[in-house]
């Protein structure tokens, strides 16, 4: 019975709520209201949880040299594409075209998660994130967001730390 209850619960998550289940790690859900109408829905998440944009992440998608390649910076910064790029040994990198990046992720704009991709994609989560004990980052879903180490995030992700964000 116990086992079922599990299922259940767990086909209720999202993709990436369900990898972190199963990967056994700790985590924690925070929903909150989304507003179409706000401009970003990184801010929008820091917001409405009430939570320093340092430590709430955004996940970008991004093309370095022909392959895409998710990026995870503070809220409160923009992506330094250079430094992305430098992180996976690439010379040039660009935003990723957001129908590119929805159908590779399996999600939608503003609730792209780095976790529970449909492809796994090479991943740069930025270096300030160790300074946290633990960070938020979208779940899969505009308006939920998970908290977790950001430790189990990069070792979830296989994510090459380095200093991607600016500002």
């Amino acid at each position: 019975m116990a086992k079922k209850a599990k299922k259940q619960q767990q086909s209720a998550g999202t993709p990436a709520t369900v990898a972190l289940a199963a990967a056994g790690v700790d985590f924690t859900v925070h929903a909150y209201d989304h507003d179409p109408s706000h401009p970003s829905y990184g801010e929008e998440a820091a917001e409405a949880m009430g939570v320093s944009p340092e430590r709430v992440f955004k996940t970008l998608v991004a093309d370095v040299d022909g392959a895409l390649t998710v990026a995870v910076v503070p809220v409160a910064g923009q992506l330094d594409l250079k430094a992305l790029a430098s992180a996976v040994g690439g010379k040039r990198a660009a935003m990723a075209d957001p129908a590119l990046a929805e159908r590779t992720t399996g999600y939608v704009r503003g609730g792209i998660s780095p976790l529970g991709q449909r492809k796994r994609l090479r991943t740069v989560l930025d270096a300030s994130a160790s300074s946290f004990d633990t960070i938020r980052v979208s779940a899969g879903r505009r308006g939920l967001e998970v908290e977790l180490s950001p430790g189990d995030l990069a070792k979830l992700t296989e994510a090459v730390l380095a200093p991607i964000g600016r500002g």
